[in-house]
């Protein structure tokens, strides 16, 4: 088993660990996780759950066929996220609370700050936050692996140092072990690339959405972000006497690099792009290399019909290497491109400045 270290944690638990028969929230295999959690606070760790089940916890209050709609689902979550709360609460002799997000919070800077200063708020009065996606407004989260994402974005935000994905196996295997009998655990991934996705397979859990794949991204996240990433069995109690020992019996995906600032890692990571400039070799290498602003002159190519103050890649020969903010729409970048900041005023009529993504509003990819 792998060594690991470790001060706050992001802890993913599924469907299949809240509700096993899909249709009511259980003690069955959260008695270990909740020991785990208690023990690690008294150890001076901090901890933040991020729960499914919400929809499984509500499916037997809902009349519904075999494919519930969005709406009977939002339905069932709406009623599946008090029981699952109360279901949580139980276990601790210290405050919880519930944290309802959607993508949408992250995407918004505004909004993703307020996260991450309510998170740390209750970080600091000792409660602990338990966070699920706010399935009754938000249709889009009710697709496949929106959870395991979530917590890689919960982990970023709450500038976690570790994400524990509880799954119902025991971690990435190089076959299927419940098809291949001679599956072997991988303990160790020190770079996630096309050959670790390979190894991903489908939906392993009736109740839950996410399969292999997410769990491979939500690790991906956090790998670039300098946070390590953790697969393991939570249907195992053992498993959890492990890691309080310091072991990991599962696999440990190891960062690639050092922590990111916090509003490099909403860039890259939260922030949805809209459009893309492609730029020219020059402009490359000063954004590269110099660290400097993007300028108008190095634009050779403008796509999408974005507006300022919203994200855009920018590429060099049609391949993405950095995320920003654009203080100029793209109709007005049509018109600036290759220009400098002198003739603005003369062909859009205004200016906001020379850059058109400033250095402060920019991450390299």
């Amino acid at each position: 088993m792998t060594e690991f270290n470790w001060q706050r944690a992001v802890i993913k638990v599924g469907s299949a660990l809240i509700s096993p028969d899909g249709h009511q929230c259980s003690a069955k295999y959260l008695l270990a996780i909740a020991r785990f959690i208690t023990e690690s606070r008294e150890q001076g760790k901090q901890v933040v759950i991020v729960s499914s089940g919400s929809v499984a916890a509500g499916r037997s209050a809902i009349a519904h066929n075999a494919h519930p709609s969005i709406a009977e689902k939002q339905a069932m979550a709406a009623i599946g996220q008090t029981q699952m709360m109360a279901n949580w609460s139980r276990f601790f002799d210290f405050p919880c609370a519930q944290v309802l997000l959607t993508y949408d919070d992250f995407h918004d800077r505004a909004r993703y700050l307020n996260i991450k200063n309510t998170l740390r708020e209750l970080l600091n009065n000792n409660v602990l936050p338990i966070v699920n996606e706010n399935d009754t407004v938000a249709v889009d989260v009710l697709k496949v692996g929106d959870n395991d994402n979530l917590a890689a974005y919960t982990a970023m935000v709450a500038e976690a140092d570790t994400l524990i994905i509880c799954s119902d196996i025991d971690g990435l295997y190089d076959a299927d072990p419940r098809l291949n009998p001679n599956a072997r655990l991988i303990p160790h991934v020190e770079q996630i690339d096309g050959t670790i996705y390979g190894l991903a397979g489908g939906p392993g859990s009736k109740v839950g959405t996410g399969g292999m794949r997410t769990k491979i991204e939500a690790a991906d996240k956090c790998s670039e972000s300098g946070i390590q990433t953790l697969i393991v069995n939570g249907g195992k109690g053992e498993v959890f006497d492990a890691l309080l020992d310091g072991r990991i019996p599962g696999t440990r995906f190891v960062p690639t690099k050092t922590p990111d600032s916090a509003k490099a890692q909403w860039l890259k990571h939260t922030l949805i792009a809209t459009g893309r400039i492609d730029v020219d070799h020059g402009a490359r290498e000063a954004l590269i290399k110099s660290g400097a602003s993007l300028l108008p002159v190095g634009i050779a190519k403008v796509e999408g019909d974005f507006m300022p103050g919203e994200a855009v890649e920018i590429c060099h020969q049609g391949r993405p290497f950095a995320k920003g903010v654009t203080l100029y729409s793209a109709a007005d970048l049509n018109a600036i491109k290759g220009m400098h900041s002198d003739d603005f005023e003369s062909v859009i009529g205004y200016s906001s400045g020379e850059a058109v993504v400033h250095r402060d509003d920019l991450a390299l990819l």
